[in-house]
């Protein structure tokens, strides 16, 4: 008998019935718990007599938490924990399990625990006798905890009295009073009064009380005088809190005896350097914040692995001072690699090389010495072929060159850096020569906000062999001819960063914000009267046109470091470019116009593969050079955990770039419009996997379109993403933003 319905559903509509079974398994978020167990689904805090009180600070005391939410309520990695069997030797159970997340088993003892916690968070808060309850919701395998509080009496602060020593301390605290963070009126609680004395004692640090802490605080409150109000007394002791009045020592200021400076005997260094970063005096009052300072200094001469400061008390009220340094490795080798390709078949591979030393001159001087190159090719037509190579010298100074160190107070001294480069090119349309140097500063402020200021920066571009059909394309177009032309630039440029994390691989949530600017040409012009024209008009410095234009650039970031053990994360990246030329130019140099696609940009293009706007490719180059003068870009990417080292990425790139000039071979597809900016923006998705070695992150990325404004049909479908010319594999160091 043959079985018509079936075997028509199964040929037809079988991706249907795998799909309807694969979502019917993977709503089960609770398939593999053992019998009697349940899962914690949610935990939800309900105050019952101030609506404006915020529950966030309370969640952090309890005990336990559910599994953390993507998407309204879904976390895929919980469900796919869910596909495996219960056998967890079974290879392919153990590989599920190591990529999933395991559902939070709920534990009645800790919502108990939790309730103290809370209770004794809030009476921390100044909310005494509070009362904290828990309601368990059981619904299924699931289970959900709501938390209700009911906040406790406050007090807010009557008078106000201080008991201290006699004599100078006495003195001191006098003048600080205005300062003092614990007022009248405001509410009483333990963290108010605890943070007051973590500031008066760094105060008293600041002014040669050396040693002296928070625990030589107490607090004495008297909450029956009044109906709501508490009379407080602030007392500062002669012995901490786990002394007895017997320790009781006189409180007196300390000046600096003896500073050693000890490191390594093989280290050659010039003392000159140690002294100028070392703001400990010898006979100076105390200052707690000259011995941050100091250790801020030599840490950021990136020379020792350890600095250790040690200060040892006389009874006389003298302490010494001591400093130890332990060397680091003073050179080394970094090495970089990118790689990419698509479906054309064009390959792209930019090798790097670095060579470093962190005292060349045996003064904390940093040299850099690079070599890289970028070579793309297709493999099976030799005509398709780009060759550069570079190479770069900086050396960074620890001194603002021209001023003494000491006008510098602070844990950060700005460096000194002069830099210089050579680049060569060799494209199928043009040989290319380009010779740059730089002169500027740069430093930090508490390890967060960096900057580089460069007052000087020149280049000399000098391109030579060009194609004869390149070269009468680029005479046709004033444009083409201004930013593919021999060039001077001569001009300034500055760049700012701030993050709330410096670390090479920060393991936690944080943010940036990067600003490039670049002024170019402005000063030439003061000059333009003395200056020889060509045939364009012009101006002319050793016979080749001088650039002017301004160039900006703006990057913010958001990274979201999620669930257990840290182990994810959604990151995310705004990028805004803008260039314009305008005077001597009527084009910015195209070393110094935008560019979209690559291992850290639009991932379904190859560098320099997309735009500008809804314009196909420029047939001119061989190999893709497409290039703008504005730039938008947003990119989304979610990391998560597989197995091993190894972590996987699916991420989303939108953007283009765009010409603020109208091309006249190409009307209205490349100029950016707000008329037409949604049927010029690019889209591609694409997975990724990083190999996580702590200190280097490896990737491979592949990015597929989704909508390519270049085409006549822009939106690409799912059975297209891997045909010719509509991917691109990526290889790269470090995550993309």
């Amino acid at each position: 008998m043959i079985r018509k319905i079936p075997g028509i559903f199964l040929r037809k509509g079988n991706w249907l019935l795998a799909a309807a079974s694969l979502i019917a398994v993977s709503c089960s978020t609770t398939r593999l718990l053992d019998d009697g167990s349940y899962r914690l689904a949610s935990n939800k805090i309900v105050v019952t007599n101030d609506k404006r009180f915020g529950t966030k600070e309370i969640q952090n005391y309890i005990k336990q938490k559910p599994n953390s939410y993507l998407i309204l309520g879904w976390n895929p990695f919980l469900n796919l924990y869910n596909w495996s069997g219960r056998n967890e030797s079974k290879g392919i159970n153990k590989f599920i399990r190591k990529i999933g997340t395991p559902p939070v088993v709920y534990a009645p003892s800790l919502v108990d625990e939790s309730i103290d916690n809370v209770r004794k968070h809030l009476e921390y808060l100044g909310y005494y006798n509070s009362l904290v309850e828990s309601e368990v919701s059981v619904s299924g395998r699931k289970v959900d905890v709501t938390y209700t509080v009911t906040l406790g009496k406050r007090f807010r602060i009557g008078n106000i009295t201080y008991t201290v020593p006699e004599g100078e301390f006495r003195q001191d605290f006098r003048a600080d009073t205005a300062n003092i963070s614990v007022k009248p009126g405001e509410f009483l609680s333990e963290d108010a009064l605890e943070k007051e004395t973590e500031r008066s004692a760094r105060y008293f640090r600041n002014n040669g009380y050396f040693g002296f802490t928070k625990n030589f605080y107490s607090f004495v409150a008297d909450t029956l005088s009044g109906r709501d109000t508490a009379d407080l007394e602030m007392i500062v002791n002669e012995y901490t809190r786990n002394e007895t009045p017997d320790d009781a020592r006189p409180l007196r200021k300390f000046h600096v005896g003896t500073v050693t400076l000890s490191h390594d005997l093989d280290l050659k260094f010039n003392e000159r350097t140690l002294r100028n970063m070392n703001t400990i005096r010898p006979g100076a009052l105390y200052d707690e914040r000259d011995v941050n300072n100091t250790y801020a200094r030599l840490t950021a001469l990136r020379m020792f692995s350890g600095v250790n400061i040690e200060m040892s008390p006389r009874d006389s009220g003298i302490v010494d001072c001591t400093i130890n340094l332990s060397q680091s490795r003073m050179q080394g080798f970094k090495v970089n690699l990118e790689a990419s390709t698509n479906s054309s078949g064009l390959i792209g591979i930019s090798p790097q090389i670095s060579y470093f030393h962190k005292n060349i001159f045996r003064g904390g001087q940093w040299l850099n010495l690079s070599f890289l190159g970028n070579f793309q090719f297709k493999y099976y037509d030799r005509r398709v072929r780009s060759n550069e190579l570079g190479t770069s010298v900086s050396i960074s100074f620890p001194e603002f060159l021209g001023l003494p160190n000491s006008l510098f107070k602070g844990p950060s001294v700005p460096r000194t850096e002069i830099a210089a480069s050579y680049n060569y090119q060799q494209r199928p349309e043009y040989t290319r020569n380009m010779v740059s140097t730089s002169f500027g500063y740069s430093g930090s402020f508490k390890n967060r906000f960096f900057y580089q200021i460069y007052p000087l920066q020149l280049k000399i571009v000098r391109l030579f062999d060009l194609d004869p059909s390149f070269y009468k394309i680029i005479s046709d177009n004033p444009f083409m001819r201004d930013a593919y032309q021999n060039h001077f630039d001569a001009g300034s440029g500055f760049m700012a960063y701030y993050t709330t994390s410096a670390d090479v691989n920060p393991r936690t949530s944080y943010r940036y914000v990067r600003l490039q600017f670049d002024l170019s040409g402005n000063v030439m012009s003061l000059f333009n009267q003395s200056m020889k024209q060509d045939a364009y008009g012009a101006r002319l410095v050793w016979g080749t046109p001088y650039s002017q234009y301004v160039r900006s650039e703006l990057t913010l970031g958001n990274t979201f470091v999620f669930g257990r053990n840290n182990n994810q994360a959604l990151a995310i990246r705004l990028l805004g470019g803008f260039g314009h030329a305008y005077g001597n130019s009527s084009a910015i140099p195209f070393e110094k116009q935008f560019y979209s696609g690559g291992a850290n940009s639009m991932r379904g293009w190859q560098a320099r593969d997309l735009g500008p706007g809804r314009s196909p490719q420029d047939t001119t180059f061989v190999i893709p050079s497409q290039a703008g003068d504005m730039k938008l870009e947003a990119n989304l990417e979610y990391r998560f955990p597989l197995f091993w080292k190894f972590n996987g990425a699916l991420f989303t790139d939108v953007g283009n770039i765009w010409t603020l000039h109208r091309k006249e071979e190409d009307p209205d597809r490349s100029q950016f419009s707000f008329r037409s900016f949604g049927e010029s923006v690019a889209a591609n998705w694409g997975t990724g996997l990083r190999l996580d070695l702590t200190f280097l992150i490896l990737r491979l990325d592949m990015g597929m379109k989704l909508h390519d404004p270049s085409r006549e049909v822009s939106w690409i479908g799912p059975r297209d993403w891997l045909r010719r010319g509509n991917y691109a594999i990526h290889f790269g160091v470090g995550y993309p933003f």
